[in-house]
């Protein structure tokens, strides 16, 4: 008899499994390649409507833009009214025009980009030798006395907005009015030379006009910022700030304002809450 033959190791008996072939989906080529890989074509611009879709979806109204001069102007006396808790008498009133407030472009954002563009568009032909000018002019320009403020509710704010401005800013430094890091006596040396671009908040603003260091003789524009913080307080809403803006106002921009002297513009967006309540019949 002839030898057995050797019977495989059990492992040789077993059947190998099929490797896993992938899903018909995932194995499947793409039949035109070219479709896949179609152009993105950038979105267009946003339009007018858009953007005030979106500021209304975020709750807020850019008073400057979306509202006319005539009722800024009612909501900067109302709101006055209301922090004064008093009302103005007619003849009060008849001394105000709405020739006062600035309108912005309807459709533009009030960013901190686009800030600049809407200063140089408020000030005209004049922006030019208003803003950029470094020299002091006998009889004409005096030192500290500013063509441009801007009144922000925080010192943070108002270095955001003064970025916002280089382009005027070349031949003449802006100054920063505001308490945080910055000592009164450094600010009134500052203001000694000429100055054409201001920033910062109610409080420092007021001393310095008391201590006669800071000068509204030359000021065509003042810009209210309205930007709100992260509890949606504004210039005119958050506590003790809103108290030494009006403090601000009733002392020296209003008399300004009436005279014709100043104009004033809101900038950036507030709630439609705070619309309501100080313009309660506003559409």
């Amino acid at each position: 008899m002839s030898p057995a033959e050797p019977r495989p190791p059990a492992a040789a008996t077993r059947k190998r499994k099929k490797p896993h072939k992938p899903t018909k989906t995932l194995a499947k080529n793409p039949t035109n390649p070219v479709s896949t890989k179609a152009k993105k074509k950038k979105p267009p611009p946003p339009s007018k409507a858009d953007q005030s879709a979106s500021a209304a979806a975020a709750g807020g109204v850019l008073l400057s833009a979306e509202i006319p001069p005539a009722r800024q102007l009612e909501f900067l006396l109302r709101s006055f009214e209301r922090a004064a808790k008093m009302r103005l008498s007619p003849l009060e009133l008849d001394a105000y025009s709405e020739g006062c407030m600035v309108p912005l472009a309807e459709g533009a954002s009030q960013d901190v980009e686009g800030f600049g563009d809407h200063v140089k568009g408020a000030f005209g032909s004049s922006w030019k030798e208003e803003l950029c000018e470094g020299e002091l002019e006998g009889g004409a320009v005096d030192a500290g006395s500013p063509a441009l403020l801007v009144i922000c509710s925080a010192a943070l704010r108002s270095l955001e907005l003064l970025r916002g401005l280089k382009m005027f800013t070349k031949e003449c430094r802006p100054v920063k009015l505001f308490a945080k890091h910055m000592k009164v006596e450094e600010q009134v040396a500052l203001l000694k030379t000429r100055v054409n671009i201001a920033c910062g908040t109610p409080s420092r603003i007021k001393k310095l006009i008391d201590m006669e260091a800071l000068s509204l003789s030359r000021v065509k524009l003042v810009v209210l910022d309205m930007q709100r913080d992260a509890k949606s307080f504004t210039l005119f809403t958050l506590p003790q700030v809103s108290n030494e803006f009006w403090d601000l106002y009733k002392g020296y921009l209003d008399q300004k304002v009436r005279g014709g002297d100043t104009r004033l513009c809101f900038y950036g967006a507030v709630s439609e809450k705070d619309v309501k309540k100080v313009l309660p019949s506003a559409e």
